[in-house]
């Protein structure tokens, strides 16, 4: 009831105040009372609201360069692949006697990963050195046998020049010495083909031997002890055409697909950011390798080759990825920074017909008048002006709350 009405209620008319025998001197007593208790009871209501702290939900401002994709002018998607992997196989046909690779192991160049059963090329190994060695005494006999006949021509030549022999006995000791020299030549010659062919043989009993080709990873073991190895599908696919894929880490890249309609936004070098689907979180820096000048009809694409400047044990083949194509540096460094903050939409209330926002402060609420603006996102505005960037802000503020009044926070919002 307003003090208005209970001030009526509490006149004293003139004919009560006679039937009940008073006097002109206590009602004004009776009415002092009144007012004190009633100013009492105001005084009370408006310690107790004033005082009582609102419970209020907060949330931090941000620099609008951490919402940001700052640079940004295009994003793609794609795999993670190897510019240098291989399926490593044997030259020859043979079956495996030993397979010493799994799949993760870490290999060198020129390592053991496998061995065929050497006892076919062995024996052939052995023939071809017999063979050359059989030659090869040949060529000795042969130039032993020309050393001889050389010296019986000079004799034949002297007793022929003393008319002790006859001509014709000397002119077949010189055509003696060239048939010899002839048969020599011819021998060497043999003697070099059984060289070749001991290297043959020495070549294709070292493929029984599988190395690996580089430094790598074993991502695929593909043949086990026991089975027929081969450069070549034979045996209705009973043969195996490799033992094993090599992976060289070093070489690891990002092919992505650029829609053709944005490629002219994709420049050689340009700087680039990738980031894992397994780890979302991780910023991988990059930068653009080559535009490959090809297009994909189907896909309307054109693929992009981009180096990952980090090499990573968890990077590994086939990953898929998204990768943000970035300004120049020259053109980030020219760029205008965005002022102001970013705050959640719903810490801007309506005062008086201005744009606000309250402040937490230890325990008390500041109002701010600010001007806010739209960044395009979705539940953010970029106020640019009366906040900084860490400040507490109240979120949802209810209309009971004014400025300076004291609140008690919640839990801030992630």
């Amino acid at each position: 009831m307003a003090n208005a009405d209970l001030l009526k209620e509490l006149r004293i008319e003139k004919h009560q105040r006679e039937a009940h025998g008073g006097g002109p001197a206590r009602w004004p007593w009776i009415v002092g009372g009144v007012l004190v208790v009633v100013v009492l009871a105001g005084a009370a209501g408006w310690w107790l609201t004033g005082t009582r702290a609102i419970e209020v939900e907060t949330a931090q401002a941000q620099s609008p360069a951490s919402n940001t994709a700052a640079g940004a002018v295009l994003q793609a998607t794609g795999y993670v692949t190897a510019r240098r992997q291989a399926t490593v196989s044997a030259q020859i046909t043979g079956t495996l006697t030993h397979v010493l690779i799994e799949e993760g192991d870490h290999v060198k160049q020129g390592q053991i990963v496998a061995r065929l059963d050497d006892s076919q090329y062995r024996a052939a190994l052995e023939a071809a050195r017999k063979q050359a060695d059989a030659t090869h005494a040949l060529v000795d006999q042969f130039q032993a046998q020309l050393a001889q006949n050389q010296r019986d021509a000079v004799r034949m030549e002297s007793l022929a020049e003393k008319g002790l022999v006859a001509k014709q006995t000397a002119e077949q000791a010189r055509t003696l010495v060239d048939s010899t020299r002839a048969q020599l030549v011819s021998q060497q010659r043999n003697a070099a083909s059984a060289d070749a062919q001991v290297v043959e043989a020495q070549v294709n009993f070292d493929y029984c031997v599988i190395r690996s080709p580089f430094d790598g990873v074993i991502t695929t073991k593909d043949a086990q002890v026991g089975e027929i190895v081969s450069p070549f599908s034979a045996g209705g696919g009973f043969t195996r055409t490799g033992i094993g894929t090599v992976v060289d880490m070093d070489s690891l890249e990002v092919d992505v697909d650029v829609n053709e309609a944005y490629i002219g936004r994709v420049k050689p070098n340009m700087p680039a950011e990738a980031v894992l689907d397994a780890y979302p979180d991780w910023k991988i820096p990059a930068h653009v390798i080559a535009i490959v000048p090809a297009a994909d009809r189907g896909k309307a694409t054109v693929k992009v080759r981009v180096a990952l400047e980090h090499k990573d044990a968890r990077i590994v083949p086939d990953m898929g990825v998204r990768v943000s194509f970035l300004e120049s540096k020259e053109a980030q460094q020219t760029a205008q920074a965005p002022q102001g903050v970013l705050v959640p939409s719903n810490a801007i209330a309506q005062r008086d017909g201005h744009a606000v926002v309250f402040l937490v402060t230890g325990d008390k609420a500041q109002q701010h008048t600010v001007t806010p603006e739209t960044t395009g996102k979705d539940d953010v505005r970029l106020v640019p002006a009366g906040v900084q960037v860490g400040d507490t802000l109240v979120v949802s503020p209810p209309e009971a709350l004014k400025d300076g009044a004291r609140v008690t926070t919640a839990k801030p919002k992630d």
